[in-house]
């Protein structure tokens, strides 16, 4: 059985930091590509991190360059988000999700809650 499970959501202060963790089983971790993606209230889910199979390469949407960093260890099937410099336009649900290039089978976790507020 397939699952991801996200971690390490909460309320933070703006300027405050949060590392999200999702921890995968029941699929070969280490040969996805592993992404962060977010939902804001009435808004689109969009990409906001991604780090490739072996962790050399990693990509990230505009607003959270500098701030975010995207981290895996293969060891432990697990994903990680740094959040750094935390913005309440940051608040959103933050979900993992897996993706094998080749047959772009798709994963994703339940979602977990961010919300940076004063």
């Amino acid at each position: 059985q397939v699952q991801l499970v996200e971690s390490g959501g909460g309320l933070v202060q703006p300027g405050g930091s949060l590392r999200l963790s999702c921890v995968a089983s029941g699929f070969t971790f280490s040969i996805y590509i592993m992404s962060w993606y977010r939902q804001a209230p009435g808004k689109e889910r969009e990409l906001v991190a991604a780090i490739s199979p072996t962790g050399d390469n990693s990509h990230y949407v505009n607003s959270v360059t500098g701030r975010f960093t995207i981290s895996r260890d293969n060891r432990k099937n697990t994903v990680y988000l740094q959040m750094n410099s935390l913005k309440p336009e940051d608040t959103a649900v933050y979900y993992c999700q897996a993706t094998y290039t080749y047959t772009s089978r798709t994963y994703w976790g339940q979602g977990t809650q961010v919300t940076v507020s004063s």
